[in-house]
């Protein structure tokens, strides 16, 4: 049954990346046959959402200069079933607006509900044509929202949206909606695609910074794999298998922060997300942060250190890691590969609680060992382990307390954003672990770096057993004593009273 629940795992894996690979998009959104959802009394396609830098007017250049922002509407069609051709339409709607501009859309009659489509209420006050969405001009932003519009005739099937490209010339989180308000256009659907560009690039607004983030990690990495690996070179005799574990997650880190920077280079260059690139990265940083774990949790349990192997408590850390590399590989997946929009789906909650409580429990089981290893080493009294563990126990409550402060701090930030408006600072969250795992990472490798004193950290016999036996003369008295006091009475005879002197004797050697 174990073989079968492996398979079925791995299985899932496989077939989500299959499925990724199908719907991958870019910052060329593509619509592929998308149909009309109702949303109260309108009918909607949400055609993106992403944080766009402004950029200067250039009279000189076509708005699809590299140094322009523009949203471009490119081949869009609506199309509609030959059975429901047998009349003229209401419009069909393309609207472009930034968040800050969202109570222009829609209105209420008499403060009633909200609605986007014109009522028969609001028609008679004069407000609006019944049958159209409601707009009114930004306050802040002239011209905007953008809206355009397409009708079918009678016995048409299709209906194109004249292309255009719309300059941004305000920097802010904008908005594609194609919304329409007729009831009859049934089963009806938008093909086509919408280009967003920033100033830089194609990268959304959210991604752009994280590109130069990369880059900087990368670099990090490099010069913190130089120092490593000079001294696993120099004193590669003295290497214990912790650093060999050591060596293998800074490998992983330098080639996931490699894979991230190029798949946002490239992604940024093309408007194409590379599938391959971004799978590959999702895969080496799903690796490192399960070794990373497993790593500290052996170490904790004292191997290699106080216990030569972990005996039956292997094929558990095996386990608890197996389903946690599962459970990140699949939420990692789902929230990189083929993702464009700066909007997260409420979909990722649920990817994200299998984590989050692996997560815990790798911290609870970690500090419950650190505990008895630390106990161990202070029992037997090798100071030199007793130390590093010390160390090793500040630096990872310390972590583990900023984690829990920011993780606090982020459900704040996105409760409290809930229309994404302070996208050009939600980089700093993702950041903000990467940073904060290789720092731990930096002191983990100050701690246990290669030295020629690498072997008094790692489990020896002949060592364990001496300070055993250095322990218990601390705990029992010498067995030479008495024997050597025994032995006084014959060499002086006393006078009188040779019981009391005897007892005497011995109840100061017992004292």
């Amino acid at each position: 049954m174990r073989w079968l629940n492996s398979i079925g795992a791995s299985g899932v894996v496989c077939l989500l990346w299959l499925w990724l690979l199908q719907t991958t998009e870019a910052s060329v959104h593509d619509y592929s046959g998308e149909k009309f959802a109702s949303k109260g009394n309108a009918f909607v396609v949400h055609g993106g959402s992403e944080g766009i830098y402004s950029s200067v007017p250039n009279l000189t250049e076509s708005p699809s200069s590299n140094t322009d922002s523009f949203i471009r509407f490119e081949k869009i069609v609506f199309r509609r079933p030959k059975e429901f051709s047998n009349f003229s339409s209401h419009p069909i709607h393309a609207i472009v607006f930034e968040v800050d501009d969202r109570e222009a859309i829609g209105g209420s009659a008499y403060g009633g509900q909200r609605a986007v489509c014109c009522t028969a209420d609001l028609a008679k006050l004069g407000v609006c044509t019944q049958g159209q969405i409601i707009h009114r001009p930004s306050a802040n932003n002239p011209g905007w929202p953008k809206v355009f519009s397409a009708s079918f005739s009678i016995d048409e099937v299709d209906v194109a949206l004249q292309s255009r490209s719309i300059p941004i010339t305000k920097t802010g989180m904008y908005n594609v909606y194609f919304i329409h308000c007729e009831p009859n256009l049934k089963e009806i659907t938008v093909e086509g695609k919408t280009i967003w560009k920033n100033p830089t690039g194609y990268l959304p607004g959210r991604m752009a910074p994280l590109m130069n983030f990369y880059g900087f990690m990368s670099l990090a990495f490099v010069l913190l794999g130089i120092f490593w690996f000079s001294q696993y070179a120099r004193f590669w005799r003295e290497v214990i298998p912790l650093q060999n574990c050591i060596t293998l997650v800074i490998t992983l880190g330098m080639l996931e922060m490699a894979f991230w920077y190029f798949d946002y280079a490239e992604f940024n260059e093309t408007g194409v997300r590379p599938t391959g690139t971004t799978v590959w990265a999702v895969t080496f940083g799903t690796v490192k942060r399960t070794v990373s774990r497993l790593v500290i949790l052996m170490v904790s349990m004292g191997y290699g250190v106080v216990k030569p192997t972990l005996g039956g408590l292997t094929s558990k850390v095996l386990l608890l890691g197996g389903t946690f590399f599962l459970a990140s590989e699949v939420l990692e997946l789902v929230e990189n590969v083929g993702a464009v929009s700066d909007f997260s789906g409420k979909a990722r909650l649920f990817f994200v609680l299998p984590v989050a409580f692996l997560d815990a429990f790798f911290i609870l089981w970690i500090f419950t060992s650190l505990s008895a290893t630390l106990n161990k080493l202070q029992a037997r009294r090798l100071l030199a382990k007793l130390d590093i563990y010390r160390k090793f126990t500040n630096a990872l409550a310390i972590a583990v307390i900023v984690s829990v402060g920011w993780t606090c701090y982020e459900l704040y930030f996105k409760s409290t954003d809930v229309y994404n408006e302070r996208w050009q600072k939600a980089w700093i969250i993702p950041a903000f672990w990467q940073v904060l795992s290789f720092s731990l990472l930096c002191i983990i490798c100050s701690l246990w770096a290669p030295s020629q004193n690498s072997m008094r950290y790692a489990y020896s016999d002949d060592g364990e057993e001496f300070d055993k036996d250095v322990t218990l003369t601390l705990i029992k008295p010498s067995p030479l004593l008495p024997k050597d006091v025994r032995s006084q009475p014959e060499v002086r005879p006393t006078l009188d009273n040779n019981e009391l002197s005897n007892g005497d004797d011995v109840e100061d050697k017992t004292a």
